[in-house]
């Protein structure tokens, strides 16, 4: 089916030639497979290879033809199948009827949806549209452009990693990384809170093989991860306080060595920068983060010595309230240690995965949303809005109740709104609060094209398997949305829009090319900002001009939660099968909570907010202040901890600040 049948004849004939029966059926195999991608909220966008085993079974493999992903993928994609096989899948669309669940076809579905928008057309701002990114691809704009062309209430901000790339945009003007495989050129790498098993598997391949290769590493945490076998050395810190530990090797650096006049001559803000350091007490701000000067010592060689040192920012540094003055302080570090610009060195964090794709097509002129909202505060935007109120929510690509800050409020907010639409798959915390719900197709069963986190490949994402009952993509909900509206809103054609987002003069190809070949890497320099040129109009680097403290913890609430992310799951894409009834929270050995604390009876995690039930455990290398637990279970199902985190927005890009929660530990 999928190779012309001239090839398919002489591939089969050499195989029948040299090959056993056997041999002959697996190589045979192999031929029907289909080459796709992972379009999970991940930054490794794994190429895919989807086939026929044996057994008549799926099989879901990482593609070894593949640069980056090379063969092998992580524990997400291997219980994928589950997913899209699972018994609590919705495969139908499902109105609320008196409190009841009750079968519909698509067409009254869709008549309803239509029907409610056409009533609030002449107010469209009574219609809130949430969309995450709990799949990624370029055709899941549509979605968001049909809302912008009505002048729905949009949602801006993030609840990941919004704060740290505003602060890279900030610093160098963009969001760039040198290429990943420039890693092997560093002598000296310092991982700054990045869990590599966890976060990016194929980013922890790399640095264990430029480890072999030499490359040393060491790693800044409250502990708790999965990074002690990928590092060197490591600095234990006090959640939250990265960049006074940051601060202190600066004004060491400034004292020990001369200030490089090329570098100031490509910087802005330079004296008010030096005026911070000045005022600081080194001694107050290794307090703050709770290292010792041992510690501050190792960092400032680890940055000093000969042979360039590459500085890796994880993706929680953000999470607190500061969460971008954390990330602008470290860049700070890297820039004044000669390490930006160089091969080896620069600094890495999550790219802008459509970067490399044109979305100019997604853009709705002259017709956007009146109003919006940040994500993190949703639900207390939705009670609060008047002028008018909101009345309507379209919800998809996110499991919002769940995964915002303030879980109860935002459940509150969407089930008291007149109509609530959610496309999803499951039965989350989100679709409870639904009026009407409209299945999706997921992963491996929708056609798209994808960019990436981590690297600069593009791919095409091919529809591998048919989607079950009458789960659909969100581009063709919301186009048959479109056109049973009076009067109908246009909507672009799906085939147009990918061969569109391909038009970008960092790609040379085209849809059929791209289909053809899988993936294409895009032509961006190896080794960005070379010469110190920043992508700001004036060329130059922006030094950080504020250095907050950190707010104490709360009176009756000691330990500073930190709630992680998991290894089998992204977001909460987790089936009701796989949670615990008790969901299991860590604290250090010698955490100063279990001095009164019985571990032979019940314990819960209490703050302003509410409890909740785990089982707790102690944890090594954990800090004493620190509490952890591990974020995407439903509150439906014991879990959610997004119940105890009140709602708030970072200091810049409209972040979630989940870190800055503090709790208590109670019998």
């Amino acid at each position: 089916k999928r190779l012309k049948p001239a090839v398919f004849a002489d591939r089969l004939f050499l195989f029948c030639f040299a090959k056993s029966e056997t041999s002959i059926k697996s190589s045979i195999d192999f031929m029907m497979k289909t080459v796709t991608a992972c379009t999970m909220d991940c930054p490794d966008a794994c190429s895919l290879v989807v086939s026929d085993g044996p057994d008549g079974r799926i099989r879901l493999r990482g593609n070894p033809a593949h640069p980056v992903t090379r063969g092998f993928t992580c524990k997400k994609i291997r219980g994928h199948i589950q997913r899209l096989r699972s018994p609590n899948r919705i495969l139908q669309p499902l109105l609320r009827n008196n409190g009841v669940w009750k079968p519909i076809g698509w067409d009254r579905a869709l008549a309803l949806c239509a029907a409610k928008i056409d009533e609030l057309r002449p107010a469209p701002e009574s219609i809130v549209h949430i969309q995450g990114a709990g799949a990624q691809g370029v055709l899941k704009s549509l979605t968001r452009l049909f809302f912008n062309r009505i002048g729905a209430t949009r949602v801006r901000g993030s609840l990941c990693d919004a704060a740290g790339f505003m602060a890279y945009v900030h610093d160098f003007g963009s969001r760039k990384n040198h290429d990943i495989a420039d890693l092997e050129n560093a002598a000296r790498m310092v991982n700054w809170g990045k869990d590599l098993p966890r976060s990016s598997i194929h980013m922890a391949a790399i640095v264990a093989k430029a480890r072999k290769r030499g490359l040393r590493v060491l790693t800044i945490s409250p502990g708790g991860d999965g990074s002690e076998v990928f590092s060197d050395d490591r600095i234990r810190i006090r959640p939250g306080t990265d960049r006074f530990l940051a601060a202190a090797v600066l004004r060491r650096w400034l004292r020990s060595e001369p200030v490089d006049p090329r570098i100031l001559a490509r910087t802005r803000h330079w004296r008010r920068f030096e005026e911070i350091l000045d005022r600081s007490i080194e001694d107050d701000l290794l307090a703050a983060c709770g290292v010792e000067k041992a510690d501050a010592d190792r960092l400032f060689q680890w940055y000093r010595a000969g042979g360039a040192c590459a500085t890796l920012v994880g993706t929680g540094l953000q999470r607190y309230r500061y969460g971008g003055e954390n990330v602008r302080w470290i860049n700070a570090l890297a820039l004044m240690s000669g390490n930006i610009g160089r091969s080896g060195g620069g600094s890495y964090y999550h790219l802008h995965s459509y970067a490399n794709l044109n979305l100019g097509w997604a853009e709705a002129p002259g017709s956007g949303p009146r109003r919006s909202f940040f994500k993190p505060t949703v639900g207390r935007q939705i009670e609060a809005a008047q002028d008018p109120p909101i009345r309507m929510a379209w919800i998809n690509g996110i499991n919002i109740v769940n995964q915002a800050p303030n879980s109860a409020l935002t459940a509150r907010a969407l089930k008291r709104l007149d109509f609530t639409v959610v496309v999803d798959a499951f039965f989350n915390d989100t679709a409870d609060c639904a009026d009407l719900i409209l299945p999706a197709a997921l992963m491996l069963e929708q056609e798209d094209i994808i960019g990436s986190f981590l690297h600069d490949h593009v791919q095409y994402v091919a529809a591998a398997l048919p989607a079950p009952g009458a789960a659909r993509s969100d581009d063709w909900i919301v186009s048959e949305v479109a056109r049973r509206l009076s009067p109908p809103v246009a909507m672009p054609d799906k085939d147009a829009c990918l061969a569109r987002s391909l038009d970008s003069p960092q790609l040379a190809t085209d849809l059929g090319t791209l289909k053809e070949k899988g993936t294409v890497r895009a032509a961006v320099p190896a080794v960005v900002y070379e010469g110190l040129r920043f992508d700001h109009p004036d060329g130059k680097y922006r030094f950080p001009i504020t250095l907050h403290a950190e707010p104490p913890a709360p009176a009756g609430f000691p330990l500073r939660l930190l709630s992680l992310i998991r290894k089998d799951a992204i977001h909460s894409q987790m089936l009701p099968e796989d949670q615990s009834e008790t969901p299991t929270a860590w604290v250090a050995a010698d955490s100063p909570a279990l001095q009164h604390f019985n571990p032979g009876r019940e314990a819960f995690l209490v703050s302003p907010l509410g409890r909740l039930k785990v089982r707790l455990e102690t944890v090594a290398g954990l800090h004493p202040e620190a509490v952890l637990y591990r974020r995407g279970d439903w509150m439906k199902c014991a879990g959610g901890i997004n119940r105890l985190i009140e709602d708030g927005v970072t200091d810049i890009g409209g972040g979630a600040p989940y870190y800055d929660q503090f709790v208590r530990l109670e019998n």
